[in-house]
């Protein structure tokens, strides 16, 4: 076993840190060296203790854990998982640079025992994840008007009068997970309204992904909700996989619907990209693209090689800019990747093979 993890436990409530950082010291691959309890104490301690990554809860008292973010971070870009309760300002604290959340444990034996689990794998991972700081100004913009410009990448408003429906393409399937949250909206925020129906699993638990869809609703072209059960796979809608339910796309007459099921977890997650990805290979074919985008572990890898070897067209992100290159990694390494692009490019790589299958 290599050094240990030194990691830093930020929370106001003495009970819950005590007992995260027994649990957390217990486990021989962490090195507790020290704890905050608030943000200010947290600012105050981080150059001293220099910690190889933080669990900081969002809500304190004085400075909350999002303003710790977007003024401590940009001089000591550390990796931060969010330890939180269910809370709308998780998106914008991972937009502020944090690379991942988990939801604070419920009371009972099992609750605290699957937290735990979770929050020391997200930590050995993260321990090594790339922090990425905010580059441009994320604002809610009209149904009317929604043109939003990240750098490096082409303006919205020069893309928004091409239609991408009625092509060679009936869907677009997008899975991740570690650093999901911030990359999926850089994508699909460039996305004009005239698109594809867009499917997507993102790692995330029950509660969550209906504030996420709404955020997303908020700050792209296209309309984005939390998929039900029996939802129409449709031009300019995107449906998310609900947190503690797997998503399958399944033939409806001459289209596509999705099915929300409670299932096992398949490689590790509910909801699982591989399922996504499994389920677009078998009914959609040669006539969807794919997407893998930045997370740690394998899920979705085996679902995109599927899809590439049924036809379809698929993306990986680059490693230079996942937050961790797992997922896209594993997909590349098995042969399951059509095209690697840094996040900026992805958005272009999608529509130009939209515009190339209606030649």
């Amino acid at each position: 076993m290599g050094p240990k993890i030194r990691l830093m436990v930020v929370d106001d409530s003495i009970v819950f840190r005590t007992w995260l950082i027994q649990n957390l010291g217990a486990d021989p691959r962490f090195e507790v060296v020290g704890y905050a309890v608030n943000a200010l104490d947290a600012k105050n301690k981080l150059p001293l203790l220099k910690p190889d990554i933080m669990t900081m809860d969002i809500e304190m008292p004085g400075m909350t854990g999002l303003e710790f973010l977007r003024e401590v971070l940009p001089s000591h870009p550390v990796p931060v998982i969010l330890v939180s309760s269910l809370n709308v300002r998780v998106f914008d604290a991972m937009a502020a640079g944090a690379i991942d959340f988990v939801r604070k444990p419920s009371a009972d034996p099992g609750g605290k025992e699957s937290f735990l689990a979770t929050l020391k794998s997200k930590l050995s991972v993260g321990a090594n994840a790339r922090v990425r700081l905010p580059h441009v100004t994320t604002t809610a913009v009209s149904n009317t008007s929604r043109t939003i410009t990240p750098s490096n990448s082409m303006p919205v408003s020069s893309m928004s009068h091409t239609s991408y429906t009625n092509g060679g393409i009936d869907l677009v399937a997008i899975g991740a997970s570690t650093g999901g949250t911030e990359a999926i909206l850089e994508v699909v925020r460039q996305f004009p309204a005239q698109m594809p129906g867009i499917v997507i699993t993102q790692h995330m638990p029950p509660g969550f992904t209906s504030m996420y869809a709404e955020r997303l609703n908020r700050l792209c072209k296209l309309e984005v909700r939390e998929a039900r059960h029996g939802d129409k796979v449709q031009p300019g809608l995107i449906l998310l996989a609900p947190g503690g339910l797997q998503m399958r796309v399944v033939r409806m007459g001459s289209g596509y619907s999705v099915s929300c099921t409670d299932e096992p977890k398949v490689s590790g997650h509910r909801p699982s990209v591989d399922v996504l990805f499994d389920s677009v290979a078998t009914v959609v074919k040669n006539r969807a693209i794919g997407v893998i985008l930045t997370g740690m572990g394998a899920d979705g890898a085996m679902g995109m090689l599927r899809m590439r070897k049924a036809g379809a067209y698929t993306i990986g992100q680059d490693k230079e800019t996942c937050v961790v290159y797992g997922m896209p990694m594993e997909a590349y390494k098995i042969g399951g990747v059509c095209q690697q692009s840094a996040l900026s490019a992805i958005p272009q790589a999608v529509l130009a093979q939209l515009a190339k299958s209606k030649v």
